[in-house]
């Protein structure tokens, strides 16, 4: 599916997704949703097809001139909790999780924000979800006071977070 997204980029489409695979037999199919065996699942598939997929994804915008202009996210809906529970998971946590962004507007090589000793809060450079939306629209050439209408004609603000100028 990456090399698919990257085709369809080259093709012109303006948004693309990529749903993580589905492992049969693995707890949750594999998925990032580890609520068992999560150092396991993460040492034998997933952070291995990451790693080579994101890169390999990276790359080949970058060698056809697209990673400029293709601002590449990766990122789940929440983080995992920073105890393993019973069955040697993590459960869902949302104080605390990792972001990858890339081209299209993103200084590369930059880490922003620090977690804990336990991954559990953050410590420094804390992010919002809504300065991840306002960091998103900056990137796609939206002006920060974007504004929308609903059917009755009230403005809604594309955002209401501040851009997270350590990474542009």
């Amino acid at each position: 599916s990456v090399l698919l997204s990257r085709r369809l980029v080259e093709a012109g489409v303006s948004l693309v997704q990529i749903n993580w695979v589905n492992i049969e037999g693995e707890p949750n199919a594999g998925s990032w949703d580890t609520h068992d065996r999560h150092n396991d699942l993460l040492k034998r598939f997933l952070m291995p097809w990451m790693d080579q997929t994101y890169s390999a994804l990276l790359e080949d915008l970058a060698d056809r001139g697209l990673l400029d202009e293709t601002l590449v996210l990766w990122v789940g809906e929440f983080g995992h909790t920073p105890r393993f529970n019973a069955r040697a998971g993590r459960d869902h946590w949302g104080h605390c999780f990792s972001i990858a962004l890339a081209g299209g507007g993103i200084r590369g090589g930059v880490v922003h924000g620090r977690s804990d000793g336990h991954a559990a809060f953050p410590v420094t450079g804390q992010v919002e979800p809504r300065d991840l939306h306002a960091t998103l629209f900056h990137c796609l050439g939206y002006p920060p006071d974007t504004e929308l209408h609903d059917t009755e004609g009230r403005p809604l603000p594309l955002s209401r977070g501040r851009i997270i100028e350590e990474i542009v």
